[in-house]
């Protein structure tokens, strides 16, 4: 069977209001390719291919967090988090969950719940990362916010939330410290290993 796939579907304005619980039930029995991750942005579906750079980039991150935060830190990957707006459901690429937060009943975390989002970012999707879902997660109050761009082969660290923007902003190229020692989270992130597209 040949699937046929677009950079994005949007979801077509019938009268029925779907809730984005009915859009991820229809995305799960829809044949998404394996290596792809879906996520809807304000009432759009995205589907971007995870690369073996996306994923070994993401994974020197999750290490370098469990290193702080031990291994039993809730740091989440690919994960659905429902965030304010309209019909947003992103599955970011890392995030850090509160000590001590409780998932609710559908087992899910509140974004209140979230300290640090990373993305890394793909082609299809870049626009997403530097648009909507940042001013999505400044809205949230989401502390900080990374992205990790492997085609500029930079990182620009995003914080001081404050209504739908970020009032402070750190860009490092890979192989520079990432120094988030002046957040919460007391941390710099190493890019000296991170692969470039």
């Amino acid at each position: 069977m040949t699937v046929e796939l677009t950079d994005r579907i949007d979801v077509a304005d019938s009268g029925d209001d779907l809730s984005l619980d009915d859009m991820f039930d229809l995305l799960e029995r829809m044949p998404v390719p394996e290596g792809y991750k879906v996520e809807i942005v304000r009432g759009a579906v995205y589907m971007s291919p995870q690369r073996r750079t996306h994923w070994k980039i993401i994974r020197s991150v999750m290490h370098q967090l469990e290193d702080r935060f031990g291994r039993d830190a809730e740091i989440n990957s690919d994960v659905r988090i429902d965030f304010p707006g309209y019909m947003n459901g992103f599955c970011p690429d890392l995030a850090k969950i509160a000590d001590g937060a409780v998932a609710d009943h559908k087992d899910r975390f509140p974004p209140s719940d979230v300290e640090l989002i990373v993305e890394v970012i793909s082609r299809a999707t870049a626009a997403n990362d530097y648009g909507d879902k940042k001013q999505t997660y400044a809205e949230a109050g989401v502390p900080v916010y990374v992205i990790v761009d492997p085609y500029t082969a930079r990182c620009h660290a995003f914080m001081s939330p404050k209504n739908d923007d970020y009032h402070s902003a750190l860009t490092v190229d890979f192989g520079e410290p990432l120094d988030l020692t002046c957040t919460s989270l007391g941390l710099t992130i190493s890019t000296d290993k991170f692969p470039r597209d």
